[in-house]
């Protein structure tokens, strides 16, 4: 019986966005869990700023063990691995009432977490070479949807319920997908008597890859050109008309259009990418969204701003699935978990870097000039990209070099 690679991507389609909305339900009110449920009064910001960074800081670190286990025994397992303990540590945070509790909590979310990860390398790695545009497009819209709604659910959830119980409903949700990961996902045989690779010669190889590690790079710039805004939109809108009393809907509204955008285009761009190539797609998509950026720098009202900001996320919803593409090109299969592991820990550290970075910039300098910055930075990556065209050809003999080296020691 063939291997049903089609309803594999949309169990974990699904897998994905419950995981990603359980994640994001709990942005809007963790500044007011600290302050209302633990206790903290002083430097709230700084406490809600450390309890975000944390998460991510712990997970780029670990990323790359939880890749080699993930090559050693199969991406399934670490889905399940993933899902139960994620779970498992949002119905603990609901008995906390120390804060500093919190925050180990909080490392070991980002210890654990790798769900995300696990179901792109699964799906890049059990999809046909010739789907693989569309199946990684159709994953990227996951993680945005549940973006979307994740924040609307948990400001509801919270008003109606409290921030505690918040806390135990992303616990269900994750739960859900931890479900889906172990009685719907399939996985093609896997091969668990190799030795597992230990992370130093994991990254020893991964550096003797060039085509890789300039892919890392472009993860972790496009990570920090998206997250390097996110401290300063709600700021911004208000210094181009928004009201006071409506900041925060207006700001969601427009939160909101990159990742609708995101939804609209990511499936279309995996097409396009399998069709006249991902590295074509990558270069447009680097290069509408830092156009998108400095065009944002002379709008004039917020409608103008949530307009510009969709059409911005309509040539950067092409990025990470000619990235995710490009990656499976330019490995080999049996070193993907870790590919995509170590992918994971650029995005985490540019998650971490690119907020802190962006209030610190937006006290030296009016934040319109951000989007200058921030626009010149993707154009920089454009443009450099360009000149190494060969990149997927580069990618690809290195990946045969590796695979005639390795049968040779066999």
């Amino acid at each position: 019986m063939p291997f049903a690679w089609k309803k594999n991507l949309y169990v974990l389609w699904l897998g994905v966005f419950f995981c990603s909305t359980a994640y994001s339900i709990s942005i809007p009110f963790i500044p007011l869990f600290l302050h209302n449920d633990l206790g903290i009064d002083s430097h709230l910001e700084l406490w809600s700023g450390f309890a975000f960074g944390v998460t991510f800081l712990a997970s780029a670190l670990i990323s790359p063990y939880w890749g080699s286990l993930a090559d050693k025994y199969g991406r399934k397992p670490m889905l399940i691995r993933s899902g139960y303990s994620l779970a498992a540590l949002y119905v603990i945070t609901y008995f906390i009432h120390d804060p500093y509790l919190f925050l180990v909590l909080r490392v070991f979310q980002g210890l654990l977490a790798g769900y995300v990860p696990a179901s792109i390398a699964l799906v890049a790695t059990n999809t046909p070479e010739d789907k693989s545009g569309y199946a990684l497009g159709i994953m990227a819209t996951a993680g945005a949807t549940g973006g979307i709604l994740g924040p609307l659910v948990g400001g509801v959830v919270s008003h109606f319920a409290g921030n505690r119980e918040a806390f135990l409903f992303s616990g269900g949700v994750v739960l859900v997908a931890a479900l889906i990961a172990t009685f719907l996902v399939r996985e093609t045989p896997f091969n668990r008597s190799g030795k597992r690779s230990s992370i130093r010669e994991d990254l020893k190889h991964a550096m003797e890859n060039r085509a890789f590690v300039t892919l890392l790079a472009l993860v972790g710039i496009s990570s920090f050109s998206v997250m390097i805004l996110e401290p300063l939109l709600t700021v911004y809108v208000l210094q181009i008309g928004g009201s006071q009393g409506d900041a925060s809907l207006q700001s969601g509204i427009i939160f909101s259009a990159v990742g609708i955008a995101t939804l609209i285009a990511a499936p279309q761009w995996g097409k396009a990418g399998q069709r006249f190539g991902f590295m074509k797609v990558l270069i447009i998509g680097l290069l509408g969204g830092g156009i998108g950026n400095l065009l944002q720098f002379f709008v004039g009202h917020y409608t103008e701003f949530g307009a510009l900001r969709f059409v911005y996320g309509l040539f950067f919803a092409g990025v990470y699935p000619a990235l995710n593409a490009m990656i499976v090109r330019v490995t080999e299969p049996e070193f993907r978990g870790r590919a995509f592991s170590l992918s994971q820990s650029s995005t985490q550290l540019a998650t971490m870097l690119g907020p802190m970075a962006g209030g610190a910039l937006a006290g030296w300098i009016p934040i319109r000039w951000i989007f200058i910055v921030n626009g010149g930075i993707l154009l920089l990556s454009a443009a450099l990209l360009y000149r190494k065209r060969g990149l997927d050809g580069a990618g690809g003999a290195v990946v045969r070099a590796q695979s005639n080296r390795a049968s040779k020691s066999d």
